[in-house]
């Protein structure tokens, strides 16, 4: 059943249909050309991001919107969204210095902008920067040559120009980009359109691999910020693992730990932590991705001991990276939870793996790459639209040194609280993110282009030596400042053609 389906049932995560309210109006009142038959209770105005609230008051359903609503794209383009970490952040499979993500932009006909995020993460994420603006340019290029198809159309179409896990992050922000366009075009926040479960959400703190001491002044600083889940990134060095977890214990007695290996350990010693921990009266209320995504084997052998043994569920994180892969853990048994992520699956992706965990019987994470707040409020107006997510861990825009973001959720420690602003309600200064594809673009071309200027220089030099030995011929046969002046004009154009050349590549 793909994600129009998923709508128009009720939902598993709570009782009430998925819906969303927008302000009620007169069955008189005139109707957009971009709904392809009229629809009770739409309001047509189009707000900025930082516009007024839409008081809750109608409901219309996600799949109408999806199969009725006709988006007709005047702008779509992608740019780098680089921003610097406060420290460097360590899992299991990688290390980042710096977040070096893809922002979206898609504005409709109508003036409504949407935005979107595409999360790159080393070894997690398939795409790097270089190639997520590419596909995004692809993708924008299909969306300004497509007007007046349904939004679940153009959105089918895009999963087939980003298919799969390999361009799955850059699916999931042009997704979000064009479906918080339409929320800004209908004039309800995102949350509603997800369901209006609640407009607020709390979530964990992740502290990564870090010295223990490190640690403790980690745990120590969000303990007094209100966080009570920490998940700790483990699964490098099993004793410093165990190190770690002894010192935050010591500084914050009282928290809860997520643990997650990101594919660190082997089963066996996957167990040795849980073990350990034991002996310390400490059992996690989450074990997250124990073991690497393809050893199916090791993940069930270890869900099933940390289930019946040590009472701590397991979640599988880098092995639920399609559908396919979600069907596998619930006929398997494999897990116990699993864990969405946007930047895997898509938008749509991620509510069909919803509703299949659901219907299932398995319990819900929901969490990100590392993502500033256009991505991470995205995903927090699902979780709390839905409702239905039993782990909730959007945290990574904490841990950035600045926030490019304007507007948005507010953030007290650990609770987002998002507002009744339409759509998204966060957007970029677009100009800003100009200057930082400029400068990517350079970096990117900096080996290359130094190729170039070695040659242009070394033609510079061939060329003005020529002009050199002429103008002295010409002198010598007492030639006219006319003829001078055309040899300039004649070297002047050579050099007009290698500098083009070099500002085509």
């Amino acid at each position: 059943m793909g994600p129009s389906g998923f709508f128009s049932l009720h939902s598993s995560c709570h009782s009430t249909l998925l819906c969303f309210p927008v302000n009620r109006i007169s069955t008189t009142q005139k109707f957009p050309s971009n709904f392809k038959k009229p629809i009770k209770g739409i309001t047509t105005a189009c707000m900025a991001a930082e516009a007024t609230a839409a008081p809750p008051s109608a409901v219309f359903g996600f799949q109408n919107l999806m199969e009725t609503f006709t988006v007709d794209v005047h702008r779509a383009e992608g740019r780098p969204l680089n921003v610097p970490l406060i420290a460097p952040f360590t899992i299991a499979s990688s290390r980042l210095d710096k977040v070096e993500n893809v922002a979206i932009r898609v504005e409709l006909n109508n003036g409504c902008v949407g935005w979107g995020e595409a999360p790159i993460l080393p070894h997690v994420t398939a795409e790097d920067q270089q190639t997520a603006l590419a596909k995004a340019a692809d993708a924008c290029q299909f969306l300004k040559k497509s007007p007046g198809k349904t939004l679940g159309l153009v959105l089918h179409e895009i999963e087939g120009i980003l298919p799969g896990h390999a361009f799955a992050s850059v699916r999931a922000g042009v997704e979000m980009a064009m479906i918080d366009a339409v929320a800004n075009s209908i004039g309800i926040p995102l949350w509603r359109l997800f369901g209006g479960f609640s407009n607020e959400i709390t979530t964990d703190i992740t502290i990564p691999i870090v010295s223990s001491m490190e640690a403790a002044d980690l745990a120590l600083k969000y303990g007094k910020q209100g966080f009570n889940i920490l998940k700790l990134k483990v699964g490098k060095n099993l004793n410093a693992d165990i190190e770690v977890l002894q010192a935050i214990r010591m500084v914050h007695p009282n928290c809860s730990f997520i643990l997650d290996a990101n594919e660190g350990y082997n089963s066996n010693e996957a167990i040795q932590v849980l073990e350990k921990l034991h002996e310390m009266k400490v059992t996690p209320i989450l074990f997250e991705q124990p073991v690497h995504r393809d050893d199916w084997e090791g993940l069930g052998h270890v869900s099933n001991v940390a289930k019946y043994k040590y009472g701590v569920s397991v979640a599988a994180d880098e092995s639920c990276r399609s559908l396919a892969d979600v069907k596998k853990i619930v006929e398997e048994n494999l897990a116990d939870v699993i864990n969405i992520k946007l930047a895997k699956v898509g938008v749509l992706g991620a509510l069909e793996i919803i509703e299949l965990a659901r219907e299932a019987g398995l319990d819900l994470m929901i969490g990100g790459m590392v993502e500033t707040r256009l991505a991470m409020g995205f995903a927090g107006h699902l979780a709390a639209g839905l409702g239905c997510f039993k782990f909730i861990d959007l945290d990574t825009p904490i841990l950035l040194a600045e926030d490019p973001v304007l507007e948005g959720y507010k953030v007290s420690g650990p609770v987002y609280k998002f507002s009744n602003a339409r759509g998204h309600g966060g957007f970029l200064h677009w100009e800003n993110i100009a200057w930082d594809k400029f400068m990517t673009n350079v970096e990117f071309g900096t080996s290359k282009m130094s190729s170039y200027f070695v040659n242009l220089c070394s033609t510079f030099v061939l060329i003005s030596g020529f002009f050199s030995a002429h103008v002295t011929h010409l002198r010598s046969m007492n030639q006219t400042t006319s003829d001078l002046v055309s040899l300039a004009y004649g070297v002047c154009a050579w050099m007009l053609v290698i500098l083009c050349g070099i500002g085509y590549y």
